[in-house]
């Protein structure tokens, strides 16, 4: 969006319909002693749109663009090939001109696409029912443990050490403010999941277990004894996935005893995006429909029997009966939600498999071709489309000085856990169908350079 600035007689109109001399009068509740005087120190005069045009570009410039050099970055977020039709599809008038769903008579698109959404989250997840999308996969995950919470009675979550480091951030500072006790590990550097320890600590005041899957490290363990051992306790399972491409290879959670399921939609239609918007995903199984947070789009029909969309559930803490909210950070990414729904039926269940296929095939030639590479091990017994290999000295600089070399190659484990020692030579690869043979290639030549 651009910046479009009043002219004067703009400003003098404005003034004036609020009965305003200038805009200096705007201000005579600040103190004298708190108002700017002059220039603002260390800070240059104002410039034209030209000159602060060029000197961002130059700034940007310094960046290694993604689609530009071999890309292998992921831990949570990927580079996945977007099609130009979804980018046409989110900017038809249907969608843009009803982007709130509260008024279901002049919302219908919107509607309509959310109810698909939700279809196509639920199926995907192996569960019941999904919301209307939520604000990203981070924040789902602490919907989550607040939700068991709800549900249980009981304030201790349990989190793998394979949950990604920056959920983890984000559950335990929502934590300060909500008693949840969070029992929290990190992961090792081994071949598989800590499941079995995860069993081991369930007790009696235990209101979730929080697993991711794939995890941090892309490994893929089995849940079905994780899921019973949770019952057992009357516990729920909490799964993370953060790279929703790989449920189109490897079995849902929902088939292996989830109760909440919840994650990161970015790979799907969203696109890498410096971070954001992203899309949070989220699903339960039927029982608990009425403690999931956010929207619930449903389908129905009008009084001449056509079929219609309404907002079956909805968000308390936005209108009515405050009190009995269920979340305070629920936001709906609607537009992230129909690109990511958009994306997945341009898809359909045979693309996102073949598409999953692709992924792991060509992780699997990278993860062989890597491990080649003197001194480094791959760590993993089983993956998706992500990896973590082992390197005879510091991932960090590594990381730095290959994208030195115009490679972005990979995420350091040093970067995401600063002081574990123990984990500082891990470095997490992300092979996704934008990774060429050249790409890898590129990679393996770069690491051999900088661990010689």
């Amino acid at each position: 969006m651009r910046y479009l600035p009043l002219s004067q007689a703009d400003r003098e109109q404005m003034l004036g319909v609020i009965g305003a001399g200038s805009v200096d009068d705007l201000f005579v509740d600040v103190p004298e002693a708190a108002r700017l005087t002059g220039k603002i120190a260390d800070l240059p005069d104002h410039a034209s749109e030209l000159s602060v045009e060029r000197h961002l570009g130059a700034m940007a410039r310094k960046n290694l663009v993604a689609g530009e050099v071999p890309f292998f970055l992921g831990a949570g977020a990927y580079r996945h090939h977007v099609p130009a039709s979804v980018d046409h599809i989110i900017q038809r008038g249907e969608f843009l001109t009803s982007y709130t769903p509260y008024q279901p008579e002049i919302a219908q698109g919107t509607l309509q696409v959310l109810f698909e959404f939700q279809t196509q989250v639920a199926r995907l997840f192996g569960c019941d029912v999904a919301n209307a999308s939520m604000y990203d996969g981070s924040t789902a995950c602490w919907e989550a443990i607040t939700m068991a919470r709800r549900v249980t009675r009981r304030g201790k979550a349990i989190l793998s050490g394979g949950l990604h480091p920056h959920y983890v951030s984000v559950a335990n500072t929502m934590a300060k403010f909500t008693g949840d006790v969070l029992e929290t590990r990190l992961p090792e550097l081994s071949a598989e999941p800590d499941t079995q320890s995860l069993m081991e600590a369930i007790d009696d005041d235990t209101s979730c277990v929080v697993v991711q899957y794939p995890d941090i490290l892309g490994r893929i363990g089995d849940l079905t004894a994780l899921a019973e051992a949770a019952h057992a306790k009357k516990a729920l399972l909490v799964v993370v996935v953060t790279e929703p491409v790989a449920l189109g290879a490897i079995r849902s959670p929902g088939e292996m005893g989830a109760d909440i399921v919840v994650g990161e939609g970015q790979s799907i239609g969203v696109g890498l995006q410096f971070g954001g918007p992203y899309v949070g995903l989220f699903a339960c199984s039927e029982k608990l429909v009425r403690q999931m947070p956010g929207r619930l789009t449903g389908q129905t029909v009008d009084a001449e029997g056509k079929r219609g969309f309404v907002l079956t559930l909805s968000t308390r803490e936005q209108h009515i009966r405050r009190e009995k909210a269920t979340s305070n950070i629920c936001t709906s990414s609607v537009l992230c939600a129909l690109a990511w729904t958009a994306h997945m039926t341009l898809l359909g269940e045979k693309g996102l498999r073949q598409l999953a296929a692709l992924n792991h095939a060509k992780a699997v030639a990278a993860a062989e071709r890597l491990a080649k590479v003197p001194g480094v091990s791959l760590v993993n017994d089983s993956f998706f489309n992500e990896f973590t290999l082992r390197l005879p000295k510091e991932a960090r600089p590594a990381v730095r000085a290959m994208a030195d070399k115009g490679v972005l190659g990979g995420v350091s484990l040093g970067r995401l856990y600063p002081d574990a020692a123990e984990l500082q030579n891990g470095l997490v690869v992300a092979v996704t169908e934008t990774v060429t043979d050249e790409d890898v290639e590129a990679l393996s030549v770069a690491l051999e350079e900088v661990l010689a």
